[in-house]
């Protein structure tokens, strides 16, 4: 791993533990928590207060595999969100809390929150 990329990694971990010490799930409200790989997008509905993780959706999850050809990454992570949002009302989650999980809020961690709030959910 260069230098560049262990600082910028270091800094987005940071970035992470500051955002985390303000925004917490409960059972009612559960933290939407994403995460960004080079490849794939991943999004996760957890309770804090129990340490639960109540439901994952991923850009690799079944239901979304047939709708995904042809598309561009931001277009692949608003299914996602759209997905995690149906899953999400359920289980009759109506509110989450947003954990971007240091990443910064464009592009494709952007776009996973407009699918989700056009699915249903309330931020």
């Amino acid at each position: 791993m260069s230098r560049k990329i262990a600082i910028r990694k270091k800094a987005r971990v940071r970035r992470k533990l500051h955002i985390r010490k303000v925004v917490n799930g409960t059972a009612e409200r559960p933290r939407l928590v994403i995460y960004r790989s080079v490849a794939h997008m991943y999004a996760q509905l957890v309770d804090d207060v129990s340490g639960r993780t109540l439901l994952g959706v991923s850009s690799l999850s079944p239901e979304l595999k047939e709708r995904l050809s042809g598309k561009k990454p931001s277009e692949i992570a608003e299914l996602v969100g759209g997905l995690c949002a149906e899953k999400a009302r359920a289980h009759s989650i109506e509110a989450v809390v947003f954990d971007r999980n240091g990443f910064p809020y464009h592009g494709r961690v952007k776009a996973i929150a407009e699918g989700a709030r056009k699915g249903g959910l309330k931020f």
